[in-house]
């Protein structure tokens, strides 16, 4: 780094530490901000945080958004801001299928193709997963647990404001193409293996590394408060017997996320420090290149169960409301996340198989590996069994249930196949493996994200939803995921080789043809996905405003299996406040009663 360089970085930084001085040391600045909107708005109750005095009346319009530490304004923050990384991602990805239609380099360049491939991963994991399941336990998380709010409500929406410029620098290198300033999108893959990535002399690269680290500072911010909310604000009548499994899976993932994020932090510091200060950390000389493989895998298997745990207790909570029956073996559905969590940092190496590490190592990860599939076939016969001999009512929030659970199924087997080292040494670098993780990203991390919008929406929103528009989404995203996905797999045993942008080879090497054929179909299925996510979208966006608006409280009827939930006698106590009633509402559901708690499965019946 030449002196020019040096002296910007540091002049950079001090400006960085002059405006947080600056901001610590004003009072009331929100009054000071010249924008309008300074009208309060009165809020459902008080809290007996430090937030209280902040809660007791909101600003209205702008101001409102910028400046709230209500646990529900920053779960729709973190909702919107999830929704438009998926629809980010998801636009990346209709590129790369399209150009994927044919054999040759038709529409991008193999190097666009490359850097739309690393901004669908990094999207979808880092700016869509982890921020959407935040919205969902922002919003709920509280309410299940009869909390006022957060135990750190401004640091939860500290937490919320360092992700758009963490995006905005992962997405910079897309930006500055019109400008052709030499910054260009990162091409490194989302996984950032080096020595690539320490060679790319692209500074988007750079920018790319620094949005990641403001991502895993807040998401480590989060998973603190998480801990501390559930550990220390639950309600009277909440003991951890009869706290509901979203809340054990949330504590779960915040305690991955305690020891998995910090240490991508630091790798990306080293990387930061190989490209720019000549440092060798994951140099030949130094630590070497497999040094980084081992560090980020060390974080990004267990990132996999960081994003699967909650939805799976989504899921455990959805699915028997619609069952009519309280989940099966809730005990062991707890205990089979908490061994996940354990279990998730000792499987990193599988994806390394083709590394040179020693075979003995190589063994016992297989073992590891192999291991953790039981704790997550507990839960899928757990579900399995719940549907069994159930009242089954196939609403929307249902339909995407079933569809989660079948998509595991299929995700959870080709990962057992992936994790003996024989098999895995051939499927590797295929598109086997890209079929597999993306039946779990896609066939459940969405599925249950889509399916817990519809369920919640009324909480939300007021309003219901267009019920024909859902299913017809659902069966859409079915159809398109299976279609897409179980091509991939295909492809897989064809040994098609992933993150190639052309596939134009002898036929007599292989059948070219077959190969073809797949990848058309997989480009019919995303744009099956695409056409539903459109509807879906619409969907939301018109009911929001438009929608039939919710008189009945139990807009699910659990009522009648003795399966109401905290958050909608909360609702229901938001109804009869608005109706005129006397009841005392609480912003967070302190002072909210379910129908009664059962010490044994942690659910109403």
């Amino acid at each position: 780094m030449d002196a020019e360089q040096l002296a910007l970085t540091v002049l950079m930084g001090a400006v960085v530490l002059a405006a947080f001085g600056f901001v610590a040391r004003v009072r009331n600045w929100r009054a000071r901000l010249p924008l309008v909107g300074g009208k309060r708005v009165a809020t459902d109750g008080g809290h007996a945080h430090e937030s209280s005095e902040t809660h007791a009346h909101k600003p209205s319009g702008v101001i409102r958004w910028l400046t709230t530490v209500d646990h529900k304004d920053i779960g729709i923050l973190y909702g919107t801001y999830g929704v438009i990384a998926f629809l980010w991602g998801g636009v990346a990805v209709l590129i790369m299928r399209i150009e994927l239609f044919t054999a040759a380099s038709t529409y991008i360049s193999p190097n666009m193709y490359n850097a739309l491939l690393t901004s669908h991963g990094i999207t979808m994991l880092f700016l869509f997963g982890t921020p959407i399941i935040a919205a969902f336990s922002n919003y709920f998380i509280p309410l299940l647990i009869g909390a006022d709010d957060m135990a750190f409500p401004r640091i939860n929406a500290i937490a919320f404001w360092l992700l758009p410029p963490g995006a905005l620098l992962i997405w910079a290198g897309f930006f500055t193409i019109p400008l052709d300033i030499g910054v260009g999108p990162a091409a490194t893959s989302w996984t950032m293996y080096t020595p690539l990535s320490v060679e790319q002399a692209n500074p988007g690269v750079d920018l790319m590394l620094l949005g990641l680290h403001l991502t895993g500072v807040s998401a480590t911010m989060g998973a603190i408060n998480f801990i501390a909310t559930i550990f220390t604000e639950r309600g009277d009548d909440v003991s951890w017997a009869n706290l509901d499994i979203f809340s054990w899976t949330i504590l779960t993932q915040s305690g991955i996320i305690l020891f998995a994020f910090p240490l991508l932090g630091s790798a990306l510091i080293m990387l930061l420090l190989d490209r720019n200060f000549g440092t060798t950390f994951f140099a030949v000389e130094g630590g070497g290149p497999i040094l980084w493989q081992h560090l980020f895998w060390f974080f990004g298997h267990p990132e996999v169960y960081i994003l699967v745990l909650p939805m799976m207790g989504i899921v455990s909570w959805i699915l028997p409301k619609f069952a009519g029956r309280k989940l099966f073996g809730f005990k062991f559905v707890v205990y089979s996340t908490l061994a996940i969590g354990v279990l998730s940092f000792g499987v990193w190496a599988h994806h390394m198989f083709g590394s040179g590490i020693d075979p003995r190592i190589r063994a016992s990860f297989m073992a590891t590996s192999l291991a953790i599939a039981i704790p997550s076939a507990v839960k899928t016969f757990n579900w399995i069994t719940t549907l069994w001999n159930g009242n089954i009512r196939l609403t929307t929030p249902m339909l995407f249930c079933i569809g989660f659970v079948s998509n595991f199924v299929i995700g959870g087997i080709t990962g057992v196949f992936l994790a003996s080292v024989p098999v895995n040494l051939i499927l590797h670098e295929t598109y086997y493996v890209v079929g597999h993780f993306h039946y779990v990203v896609m066939g459940m991390i969405a599925f249950a994200g889509f399916g817990a919008i519809y369920y919640w929406f009324p909480i939300v929103t007021g309003r219901m939803y267009n019920r024909t528009a859902a299913k017809a989404h659902f069966w859409l995203t079915m159809i398109g995921t299976n279609i897409t996905f179980f091509a991939m797999l295909l492809a897989g045993y064809f040994e098609m080789p992933r993150r190639y942008a052309t596939y134009e080879f002898n036929p007599s090497l292989a059948p070219l043809a077959e190969i073809t054929l797949l990848h058309r179909a997989m480009t019919v299925g995303a744009l099956l996905i695409t056409v539903g996510t459109a509807l879906w979208l619409l969907n939301v966006v018109w009911s929001w405003k438009k929608g039939g608006e919710v008189t009945d409280p139990d807009p699910w009827d659990t009522k009648e299996y003795g399966l109401h939930g905290r958050e909608f006698a909360w609702f229901e106590q938001q109804l009869a406040a608005t109706d005129g009633g006397d009841e005392v509402v609480a912003d967070g559901g302190s002072d909210v009663a379910t129908d009664g708690g059962t010490v044994e499965d942690g659910q109403p019946e």
